[in-house]
């Protein structure tokens, strides 16, 4: 599990070295440009992270599956060299996923302007500004076989986690089951996230969207995910959860203060929301900005 950790660690720390850089430098020098090699190279390493974090987190759900339900057969079923085949596949998988998409978004000829509409650079934004129709069509094509692979991994991490909870089930002593829960949590945890916030930035009702909203869940499902992944594995050491504890009951005061500060934003929302939407608006489209790409 510590390999796969290791890996995981490393996709997300892509995630974010590709996004957030090229963000911060804008909002510092108040530009929104980008240009076409860059823009290709942001897509490319996006998608290849993102990508091989997925079927990273599917590989790490079958090594929760065989450590519970498969104990003794561990050793042979994930041993040193099965798990840097698996590894490897994945990032290679990633690789491969991102090219292709990369490659063939980027052959297509751009006619609908020159704003994405997103601080990064990705392959649906990119999409809106093509005016090649088979290139558009082929560029489908080539999602939906992604999106079949991805459900496939998806249903293949439910069947998992439903024989995990059965076997958990089945174990007689309380301390016991305890123990193999806390083993699976952070793994839930951080596909749970990855999963519900990338489905709910491409599957929204587009009745709900606008601008304002999707820069914010473009940091949500982009950001927010790789940055949270090292926190929520790390609850499971005793020593960091007993500092956290240790920290939260020595801040009673700041609590009730922050409680207090929480109800008083909520009554600014109420009393002045359509004000505090045009601050919003305007503070994502200054950190977070849409990107401008420019000439080839």
């Amino acid at each position: 599990m510590g390999f796969f950790l290791l890996n995981l660690s490393l996709t997300d720390l892509g995630c974010i070295c590709t996004t957030v850089p090229k963000a911060m430098h804008n909002s510092l020098w108040d530009t929104t440009t980008i240009s076409y090699t860059g823009c290709a190279a942001q897509a490319f390493f996006f998608l290849f992270f993102i990508s091989s974090e997925y079927f990273l987190l599917t590989i790490m759900c079958y090594d929760r599956y065989v450590a519970i339900c498969k104990p003794l057969h561990y050793g042979t079923l994930l041993g040193s060299r099965a798990c840097a085949h698996m590894a490897a596949a994945a990032w290679a998988t990633g690789f491969l996923s991102a090219l292709l998409h990369t490659a063939n978004t980027f052959s297509l000829p751009l006619c609908q302007g020159n704003a994405l509409g997103q601080f990064f650079c990705e392959v649906p934004h990119i999409l809106k500004l093509s005016c090649s129709h088979s290139g558009y069509l082929r560029e489908l094509g080539l999602i939906g076989v992604s999106a079949c692979f991805c459900f496939g991994c998806f249903i293949f991490i439910v069947f998992s986690y439903v024989q995990i909870f059965r076997a958990v089930l089945r174990i007689p002593s309380q301390q016991g089951r305890h123990k193999a829960f806390s083993t699976c949590l952070p793994h839930l945890a951080v596909v749970s996230l990855f999963l519900s916030t990338g489905t709910f930035a491409y599957l929204k009702p587009p009745s709900i969207s606008s601008p304002s909203l999707d820069l914010a869940l473009s940091v949500l499902y982009s950001v927010v995910p790789p940055a949270l992944n090292p926190f929520i594995y790390s609850l499971r050491n005793q020593e960091l959860k007993d500092a956290l504890r240790k920290l939260m009951t020595g801040f009673r005061d700041f609590r009730k203060i922050f409680f207090l500060l929480s109800l008083m934003t909520c009554s600014m929302i109420v009393d002045g929301n359509s004000l505090i939407m045009g601050l919003l608006e305007k503070n994502l489209e200054t950190c977070y900005g849409s990107t401008t790409l420019s000439d080839p």
